[in-house]
Formats: C-alpha cells, structure tokens, sequence
C-alpha cells in the first residue's frame, strides 16, 4: 500500500543517467574498450577489456552487471510512477491492468527480439532479457502495491531463501545443486520451457525458475526509490546518501559472504548475486544520485540522458534497424583516412555515434518508447 502523503513526487536526473551509462556498453561502447585494449596495450585497458564479457558460470564480471543494473533501475524507477497514478482504491483495476500489460508486452517484445519475426515456432528461444525484465517487474511490483514497508523487506529476502534452499535441496541426479549439470533451474527449463535454449547447453540463462530471485533485484530497487522520495532526512540528503551507500556496501558483503555456500551466478541469478550485484547497483545509483541530483552537477550527463530516456528504443533497434550499415555509409570514407590498425577503434566509435545520434533525433522531436 502507498502512502501518499509520505512520497515526494519528482523526476531524477541521475536515474536517466545510469540507465544511459548502463546502455551505453551494449550499444557500442563494450566495443570501443575492447578495439582500444587491442590497439594501446595499455595494463588497464587490458584489464578492462577482460570485464567486459559475460563469465561462463561462476564467477562475477563487469559485464554482467548491464542486465541486473537495468532491472535495479526500472525499480527504482516505480514508486516515482505510482505516486503519479495511485489516486485511491478506484484506481487499483487500472493500476493492475497497468502492471500485468507492460509486464506481458515486455515478455512478447523479447520474444519478437530474439526470433526476428520467424514462425518457426518449434526452434523459437521464449526466454529473452526484456522478458525476464517484465515478469520481475511486474511481480515485484504487485507485491510493492499490496504490502508495506515491512512486508515488501520479507518479500525481498524470503525469495532469496526460498530459491537458494530450492536449488540446495532438489539437486538434479544428486549431482552439484549449482552446477550447470545439476541445477534445479536447468531442469525446470528442459521440462517446462518451449523451444531452444541460449548460452548453456542445460537451460536458459533468461529461462522460468531463475526469474525468481530477479523480483528481488526489482524489490530492491523499488525500495530504493521509496526511500529517496520518503521524507525522511528531506532536510539532510547528504545523510541519505550515507544510509544508501552503507546498505550498498553491506549488501556486498554479504554477497561475497553468501556466495561461499550458493556461488555469484549470473545464468542461475542466484542469492548472492542478487545481493552482490544489488549493493554494486546502488553504490553506483548513490554516487549517481549524489553528484547529479544532489550537487547538480549536470552539463556532463547530456551524452547518456539521451540514450536513458530511449532505452528501450536502441535495444530493439540493435536488432530491427541495420546500424552498423548505416555507420559505414556515413562514416565510411573517413575510417578509410587511417591507419588500418585503427580501424576496429573507429568503427566502435562510429557505430555507437550513429546509435547516439538516431536517439538524439527522437530526443530533440519528444518520441519516447513508453511501455
């Protein structure tokens, strides 16, 4: 349940900005890192460029931060939402029909995204990170509605137990509960989930069971959007920002605590991950919150608010729209003007340029994918 009179309705610059920042690596600027490492040879670079992929179990990387990030985001992003459309109980059917619409859209754009419109339907992949994104979304945001503070709390962390204990307690074969081989998660997917699987060879990494602990990241950043329009400290930001980044770094802790017993694992999204990735997402929405919207310092964010007030948009257009055709058209005569181990830097560059621009077009005309 809302609390109307306890919310302070407004828009946060900070949050367009890490939604941007988060984009940005998946719309070019991965690339751009990598070509520089390979080019420069720098030690950081080359340290970089190893974080910018996806480990293979588990483990924990940079990269996999994108998708988690972007979750911990749209929470953040509801409650800001809510305040504007909770209008008493009359509201509530509209609120729901609201929530389960954009839920359920998501679930079909990730498919679409993932299948490019085919119809062969027996090698289609249902699960997709926009679908995984919707369902978290829009169970978490079922619970935030119908609970208050102290039940939203249980909700967060009874999920985590429960799917923790799940996997722990129902090992497939009697093999390793948190193996690729012997997850429970694997073979509720092998069982139940349609079509073909991505990225390992026993379930999906986007699949039904994992989807779980992901309403626990939307949780988390609903909860934190709840406590930066609370009242509470209004007068004092500074020592909410303290609180935040406090519960940020305790959260991670207690991922790196969790995972000696239930490991960081991105494809199983498991408890500690959701606690690890949790903490690092509000480390970084704190520092995000403190610089922009509490210091105004602004001029600099312009680059990533557009991509973040577009964000949907450059992710299908990554799929329905040919930018790297486009860049090379534009750009191509210049690539051409150096030297031939640059080019790989320039293309990067050019490419992510010719996305930015695209969304800068839509920006400066107000056309905004609004699901």
């Amino acid at each position: 349940m809302i609390e109307k009179e306890k919310l302070e309705i407004g828009r946060l610059h900070s949050l367009d900005t890490l939604r941007g920042f988060d984009m940005f690596w998946i719309m070019g600027g991965r690339e751009i890192f990598v070509a520089l490492a390979t080019l420069t040879g720098w030690p950081f670079l080359q340290w970089w460029s190893g974080q910018l992929d996806h480990v293979d179990w588990n483990g924990f990387r940079a990269f996999d931060m994108v998708f988690p990030l972007f979750l911990f985001i749209a929470g953040i992003s509801f409650p800001f939402s809510l305040a504007k459309r909770y209008q008493g109980q009359e509201r509530r059917k509209s609120l729901y029909i609201h929530v389960v619409k954009r839920g359920l859209i998501l679930v079909l754009l990730g498919i679409v995204y993932n299948n490019a419109v085919r119809f062969d339907f027996a090698h289609l992949r249902y699960g997709s990170v926009l679908g995984r994104i919707g369902l978290a979304w829009m169970f978490a945001a079922l619970i935030f509605t119908n609970a208050n503070l102290k039940f939203r709390i249980i909700w967060l962390w009874g999920i985590l137990v429960f799917y923790w204990l799940l996997l722990l307690l129902f090992p497939v074969h009697g093999l390793d509960p948190f193996s690729m081989e012997g997850c429970l998660v694997g073979r509720i997917d092998r069982l139940f989930l349609p079509g073909r699987f991505c990225c390992y060879g026993y379930g999906d990494n986007e699949g039904i069971l994992a989807t779980l602990p992901a309403i626990s990241t939307a949780l988390l950043g609903m909860l934190t959007g709840q406590f930066v329009m609370s009242k509470y400290l209004s007068n004092n930001p500074l020592r909410k920002v303290i609180y935040m980044g406090l519960i940020a770094i305790g959260l991670i802790i207690l991922g790196l605590i969790w995972n000696i017993v239930f490991p960081i694992n991105k494809n199983l999204w498991s408890s500690s991950f959701v606690c690890y990735v949790g903490g690092l997402s509000l480390l970084l929405f704190t520092l995000s919150f403190l610089v922009i919207d509490i210091w105004k310092f602004k001029k600099w964010t312009f680059f990533f608010v557009v991509i973040g007030m577009n964000s949907i948009t450059i992710y299908l257009a990554g799929k329905v729209i040919d930018i790297f055709h486009s860049a090379k058209f534009i750009f191509g005569g210049m690539i051409e003007l150096f030297p031939s181990n640059w080019a790989e830097v320039i293309g990067a560059t050019t490419y992510t340029l010719t996305a930015w621009l695209f969304l800068y077009f839509l920006y400066k005309n107000k056309i905004f994918l609004k699901i």
